[in-house]
């Protein structure tokens, strides 16, 4: 790609950066998206809005169809994405049942949607709905086998629930610090827990120059933290799971885990996380390869870097 007379702009470049991103997972962007989730620049939406439309650059690589912006030769991803789509909001309804449910467990203090769901591109509307949870410290282990319950009464329904990360208020921090992460974190949509949201991304600002426009959520659902009878019994519980009973089970399910997950969290493409503070059970790590097709779309384009 020759950048030559036309003085491409930073902007043109990181819309290019951000759609090829996206076309790692076959999904094309509304105009808005690009804007949320431009990779590397802060931009107004009115001028990502020019640029799709009065662009060189951009109308040499992209085509528009049917709102959604996609590299040229991906036109058919469009009607998939339009079907995910609504797949998506059917599977919504039940994400947001089952958030709600999970967010009065005891200890539980933030519930967040993520993975495919949170971007509204769920392949049907019988795919995984994914959580991150966030507990009150020292309660990870407790918490996660209460939520293990809920996750096998879902699935008598049908429902198949995949709490893959459970970590403590206490380590909000993310120590992988990468493309992929940011966006993890940018594309999570709260349920629960509004302020701890707020927090977990105050605690990790080095993603802002990645994503610098997601800020905020895309999707903004209702706080959905226990409230009234519903907080008062939630509050009672954790009460009856305090001091000594909720600390021999909280070691005694962490040890049993330990032992279970050890051989899988030593592979090296593992990127789970076992201890006190974090249940984390990818056990494959989705990031390292998407990061090296990203790189190697980059590079067919002639563009470089992350």
């Amino acid at each position: 790609m020759s950048d030559s007379a036309a003085n491409v702009t930073p902007l043109e470049h990181a819309i290019l950066r951000t759609l090829i991103y996206a076309d790692v997972f076959h999904f094309p962007l509304t105009d808005r998206e690009i804007h949320h989730f431009l990779i590397g620049q802060s931009a107004a939406p009115a001028d990502v809005q020019f640029a799709l439309v009065e662009s060189p650059l951009l109308q040499q690589h992209i085509n528009c169809v049917d709102g959604y912006y996609v590299l040229r030769g991906c036109e058919p991803d469009a009607e998939i994405r339009r079907q995910r789509d609504q797949a998506s909001a059917e599977l919504w309804l039940k994400a947001l049942e089952y958030g709600g449910l999970l967010a009065r467990l005891p200890f539980v203090r933030m519930v967040a949607i993520t993975g495919a769901l949170a971007m509204r591109n769920a392949a049907s509307d019988h795919d995984d709905i994914d959580y991150l949870i966030v507990t009150a410290p020292k309660r990870v282990w407790l918490t996660r086998l209460l939520v293990v319950i809920i996750v096998r009464l879902a699935r008598l329904r049908g429902v198949e629930l995949c709490p893959n990360y459970v970590l403590s208020e206490s380590a909000l921090v993310q120590s992988k610090r990468d493309l992929f992460m940011a966006h993890e974190i940018a594309q999570m949509i709260p349920l629960a827990g509004m302020e701890l949201y707020a927090q977990m991304r105050n605690a990790n600002d080095w993603m802002n120059p990645l994503l610098p426009n997601a800020n905020a959520p895309f999707y903004h659902e209702s706080d959905s933290k226990p409230q009234g009878r519903d907080q008062v019994m939630q509050r009672a519980t954790e009460l009856l799971l305090g001091f000594p009973i909720g600390d021999i089970l909280e070691a005694w399910e962490f040890q049993r885990k330990q032992r279970k997950f050890a051989a899988q969290v030593q592979q090296p493409s593992s990127s789970a996380q076992i201890d006190g503070e974090r249940a984390k059970g990818h056990f494959n790590d989705h990031g390292a390869p998407i990061l090296d097709r990203y790189r190697a779309r980059l590079a067919a384009f002639g563009l470089d870097g992350d």
